[in-house]
């Protein structure tokens, strides 16, 4: 099976491609406007989620899981809570113990396509002790 590309529509004429449409999707539902992602982070977001189904697309149960991470990432832990409950902020807090543990992942490239694209939490960087390593 052939891998579909994204789109993200041009000028209005040609909408978004069903992948970024369900990420923005799960995104609101994590109460994260999707107008808070740039499209660069969408994108590749959904290229992590073809790579991790690379037989198939990815089933739209998985996008829910990506966007609360990511949501937690950028909105940080207070917010998140307030917005989502403490059971999911629990939850998000020990998948990114888990992925800094791991050290990989689509958890913990999550991670760090959030701190790339300068868009994680401070609080999130200092709870966790974030850093972006130079080689």
């Amino acid at each position: 099976m052939t891998r579909r590309n994204s789109s993200l529509g041009f000028l209005g004429r040609f909408g978004r491609s069903e992948d970024l449409r369900r990420l923005d999707a799960a995104l609101r539902d994590f109460d994260l406007h999707p107008a808070l992602v740039p499209d660069g982070a969408k994108l590749a977001i959904v290229n992590m989620m073809k790579d991790a189904w690379p037989d198939r697309e990815p089933p739209a149960e998985a996008y829910a899981p990506v966007a609360s991470l990511f949501a937690y990432c950028l909105v940080g832990p207070d917010l998140f809570a307030q917005s989502n409950g403490p059971a999911l902020a629990a939850e998000a807090e020990a998948r990114i113990d888990a992925a800094l543990e791991a050290g990989d992942g689509m958890d913990a490239d999550l991670i760090l396509l959030a701190l790339h694209a300068r868009l994680v939490s401070p609080k999130v960087v200092e709870k966790f002790g974030l850093t972006i390593e130079q080689e």
